[in-house]
């Protein structure tokens, strides 16, 4: 057996390149033709049922308008009603026929179960379903004293889809239906400060990617990886240590740094045109697919770059970070994050 092996370390990287270099010309013209194809007949979803979690704000508020402008029939949760109630009044305005709401928390199994339970009732059926609810953190691993405290962020980001997935997949399968999954460009970067973040970012991508070889066709899945996009998120709000939500834009300017932040609602147009179209991948900004790239080629120079602009010396103040110090020197802030994130301010109840 280990003859084996050390003949297949020696035969299986050059008959892989030889290989690749034969196979991926007819491959990507191919596909060239089904995303040329894709694109003219996408799908029309006048009149299909979306659920959206976590549509009280940012991607997921703007999803719903996206979907509403095209004339689906919207069931939105999160666990901010009054905010959800201002989103459905403007979902139905932009076109709409029937818009519900409900309050739930995804990190919790029976929310999950009553929030498609609800949807399936309402409207006797279910063909999208958006994956969308986070929450973000930003402190360094080894501040997070009680490690427990940081577990709503697994909970909300990969098992609040998880929950919502098992209880729509019937009805999604009867519907021939698809699902949407906010993942994120952390699911490759090494950020300092959101280490479990990427990580139920990327836990996403491996469960939604072996979901599509158990499931088949029967389900399409797109898997969303955004970059910097306007949101309660890139506005400041993260899970600090002791497991609290607050709002802290000069944390925020060293995790974001002098990097351009998105339109939320150019980032959903992307998202529902993408998954229409029958997507199986999506980064938006799109350059920001450059940045996989490195990883993959020099994933060294990733980190080392992170971690000279975003880390500090022991002890001192993250604040102090060189990503904070080019912000504020160069003073693009102004010029590269939308009015939307530069209060403080955030949806309450």
């Amino acid at each position: 057996m280990d003859l084996l092996i050390q003949f297949l370390n020696l035969v299986a990287p050059p008959i892989t390149f030889f290989s690749l270099c034969l196979f991926l010309p007819p491959y990507w013209t191919f596909k060239f033709f089904l995303s040329t194809i894709s694109s003219i007949f996408c799908e029309n979803v006048a009149g299909k049922v979306v659920h959206i979690t976590g549509a009280s704000s940012g991607i997921g508020e703007h999803l719903a308008y996206e979907y509403a402008r095209r004339g689906a029939r919207l069931a939105l949760s999160a666990r901010r009603e009054t905010a959800l109630r201002e989103v459905a009044d403007r979902a139905r305005d932009y076109g709409s026929p029937d818009v519900i709401i409900m309050r739930a928390d995804v990190s919790k199994v029976e929310d999950c179960r009553r929030l498609v339970d609800e949807t399936v009732t309402h409207f006797g059926r279910l063909d999208h379903l958006v994956n969308n609810a986070a929450i973000s953190l930003a402190t360094l691993f080894e501040d997070a004293t009680d490690i427990t405290n940081l577990k709503p962020i697994m909970d909300t980001n990969f098992w609040g889809s998880v929950y919502t997935t098992r209880f729509a997949l019937p009805h999604l399968k009867n519907s021939k239906g698809k699902i949407v999954v906010m993942s994120s460009a952390d699911s490759w970067m090494p950020a300092p400060r959101r280490h479990v973040y990427c990580a139920s970012k990327t836990a996403l991508v491996s469960l939604f990617e072996t979901l599509r070889v158990e499931i088949g066709s029967d389900i399409g899945i797109t898997i969303v990886t955004p970059g910097y996009i306007e949101s309660e998120l890139t506005k400041g709000k993260y899970l600090t240590a002791e497991g609290k939500v607050d709002v802290d834009q000069d944390l925020r300017d060293v995790e974001v740094s002098a990097m351009p932040v998105g339109s939320a609602s150019c980032c959903a147009k992307a998202i529902v045109n993408s998954t229409l179209r029958g997507d199986r991948y999506l980064t938006y900004p799109p350059w920001f697919r450059m940045t996989y790239v490195i990883k993959v080629l020099c994933p060294e120079l990733l980190e080392w770059t992170f971690r000279m602009l975003y880390m500090t010396a022991p002890g001192a103040n993250a604040k102090e970070a060189p990503s904070k110090k080019i912000l504020d020197a160069t003073g693009l802030k102004n010029l590269i994050y939308p009015s939307s994130i530069q209060s403080p301010e955030v949806k309450t109840e």
